[in-house]
C-alpha cells in the first residue's frame, strides 16, 4: 500500500496555547482516503494523532449523546449513571476511540514520515510576513 496524495491544512499559529498544527488527509494507491489526521505538537515533537471520535453516552431521558465522563446531560441536565468501578477501571474507558489507525508499526512509522514531510513542506513553504514601515513617522499630516 502507498500513500499517493497528502494535503495539509495547516491551523492558525495565533492561537499559541494550541498544540493542534495541522489537519492532514491522506490518500492511499489513488482508491482510498483517510481524513482529520491531526499533526500534535507534543512533548517529544511533532506526531500524527489518527482520526477519532469522542466516545458518548446516551442520557436516560431526553436520549442525547453525551460525553462518555459528564456527570449530567448537556441537554435536560438529567444526572446520567456514572459506573461505581475502581479508579483503575475508569482508566481504561476510552474517552476517544479511533475511527481510522495502522495495524502495525511499519505502517505507524510510514504514516508519520509522510505526513510530517508533507508539514514540514507545507508549514516552510507560507512566506515570512515582510517587514512594514511605520507610515506615522513618514507622513506629516
Amino acid at each position: 500500500m502507498e500513500i499517493t496524495e497528502v494535503r495539509v491544512h495547516l491551523r492558525n499559529k495565533s492561537d499559541r496555547d494550541s498544540k493542534l498544527r495541522a489537519f492532514v488527509t491522506v490518500t492511499f494507491d489513488n482508491a482510498f482516503v483517510v481524513r482529520d489526521l491531526k499533526v500534535i505538537d507534543g512533548k517529544k515533537g511533532l506526531f500524527v494523532a489518527m482520526p477519532s471520535i469522542k466516545v458518548t453516552e446516551l442520557c436516560p431521558k431526553c436520549r442525547r449523546k453525551n460525553p462518555i465522563r459528564n456527570r449530567y446531560c448537556g441537554d435536560c441536565g438529567e444526572k446520567l449513571d456514572i459506573p461505581q468501578n475502581n479508579p483503575a477501571d475508569d482508566k481504561q474507558r476510552e474517552e476517544h476511540r479511533d475511527i481510522a489507525h495502522p495495524i502495525n508499526a511499519e505502517m505507524r512509522d510510514y504514516i508519520q514520515k509522510k505526513v510530517l514531510e508533507a508539514y514540514e513542506k507545507e508549514a516552510g513553504s507560507i512566506s515570512q510576513p515582510v517587514d512594514t514601515v511605520d507610515t506615522d513617522e513618514h507622513f506629516d499630516e
